[in-house]
């Protein structure tokens, strides 16, 4: 949510599938490539009338376990081709003037003539192909496909529609005052609705008309079916002049914030429950959800508190649904931010619940010490700190902002969590689930130096 200097965009990401995800076709809408889940079955005759073209085989499935991923052995999986194809194509710059009837086309046929469980996205997960970083200013933004009437069954319908005039009105224009954070493909303004409540709106700036309508998508379509109360909400959105999404906002603002600034207000007694709040949402998205959700963005920016400094964990922007017959995912090139990345996801690009067990593990570093991830000199504060946590160290590591008053036996559970969290094998990083029983004082799993 925060301006990162340490942000790092893709120009391009590619996901590739085990073999055994036979349970769902893969299908292009201009020159989107989207995975149509069990759930949504077309026929021939609708694929013709939507002009989709259906990609790839329908060569039978091989039978595997999960846990066994050929990728790593052989490379990209044969998935991956298709990815590739449809990469290159957008790298390109074909267009084609009928992406936009077709996007409607498609989801209006989803809308219309297709059931889904109440707990499944009504959108499919929509790959993200070429995009690149620009300077463009957001007085320059590109014409964006308009969004009918046939769209917005995507929304809550708590959600209100929010016209331009009114986050114009809320932001003072979006101006650079107001500016609370930025992005690869956002900008996010605070502002304040008319009746007082304060406002964060999140305002997608780059890449094409087509890629922010399926990143601004594929965002609501996790945003619409999560529900915890570590989970931020959302007020509303906007489809005038730009795609934008409206999140509540405390006079706390984020916990980055509060760590670079008014550490005073962070008491030993916040910090334990910020940790055990997020560990709590993230095993939400790990094990609650219908399928697995993956955030790929947990960092301090990231975690927005509420006026009792209860934290929300927002911006899904890189957020990714898990197939259960999916390992990871595998990324050709990385989004995400310095700092936070694990040692499997540089050496192999593989994205997986470890993916943000170690991000969470950076961010209990930065609780315990107060030190950012990767601070203005570029130390990292996992290397800082593994010594440490090797040598329990307890004094060395706390905050000197809390001037020793902390709960001794919550700090060895953090120290201890953290410490697994970051190994370098994902392997024997906790669960989760594992982490808040753990943090709670349930979980017998004692603590190693590694």
């Amino acid at each position: 949510m925060e301006n990162d200097p340490d942000s790092s965009v893709s120009p391009r990401e590619t996901e590739n599938a085990p073999d055994e995800s036979c349970d769902g076709q893969f299908f292009v809408v201009g020159k989107k490539l989207l995975f149509s889940t069990s759930s949504i079955s077309l026929s021939a005759e609708e694929l013709r009338d939507l002009e989709l073209e259906e990609v790839g085989s329908s060569q039978e499935c091989s039978s595997s376990s999960r846990g066994e991923s050929e990728d790593e052995e052989n490379g990209k999986p044969d998935g991956s081709k298709v990815s590739a194809t449809a990469s290159s194509d957008a790298e390109n710059g074909k267009t084609d003037g009928k992406d936009d009837s077709q996007w409607k086309g498609f989801l209006r046929k989803l809308k219309k003539g297709h059931s889904f469980h109440p707990t499944m996205p009504h959108l499919p997960s929509i790959k993200k192909l070429s995009r690149k970083k620009t300077s463009r200013s957001p007085q320059s933004l590109p014409s964006l496909p308009s969004l009918d009437a046939d769209l917005y069954y995507c929304f809550e319908t708590s959600w209100k529609n929010f016209s331009l005039s009114d986050l114009q009105e809320a932001t003072n224009n979006f101006s650079h005052e107001n500016l609370i954070g930025e992005g690869g493909y956002s900008e996010v303004y605070k502002g304040h609705l008319e009746n007082g409540q304060l406002i964060a709106v999140k305002r997608l700036i780059r890449g094409t008309p087509e890629e922010m309508t399926a990143d601004y998508l594929s965002e609501l379509g996790i945003l619409v079916h999560v529900n915890h109360p570590n989970i931020s909400g959302v007020v509303g959105y906007g489809v005038e002049g730009g795609m934008h999404l409206v999140l509540p906002l405390s006079a706390n603002g984020s916990l980055s914030s509060l760590l670079k600034g008014e550490k005073d207000k962070l008491t030993w007694c916040f910090r334990y429950n910020i940790a055990l709040g997020i560990a709590s949402g993230l095993s939400y998205l790990h094990e609650g959800c219908q399928r697995r959700i993956i955030h790929r963005d947990i960092k301090s920016a990231n975690i927005l508190l509420t006026e009792d400094f209860e934290p929300q964990i927002s911006d899904f922007g890189l957020a990714k649904w898990l197939p259960d017959q999916w390992t990871h995912l595998t990324v050709s090139q990385f989004e995400g931010t310095f700092g936070y990345l694990p040692p499997e996801f540089f050496m192999h690009g593989i994205v997986d619940e470890k993916t943000d067990v170690y991000a969470y593990g950076v961010l209990l570093l930065e609780l315990l010490s107060g030190r950012p991830a990767i601070d203005e000199a570029r130390n990292s504060v996992v290397i800082w700190a593994k010594p440490l946590l090797h040598r329990n160290d307890v004094s060395e590591i706390a905050d000197p902002s809390l001037e020793g008053n902390y709960n001794v036996e919550q700090m060895n559970r953090v120290i201890a969590v953290a410490s697994l969290c970051i190994h370098q094998n994902p392997s024997e990083r906790p669960q989760m689930s594992q982490v808040v029983r753990m943090l709670r004082g349930d979980e017998g799993r004692t603590h190693k130096n590694k």
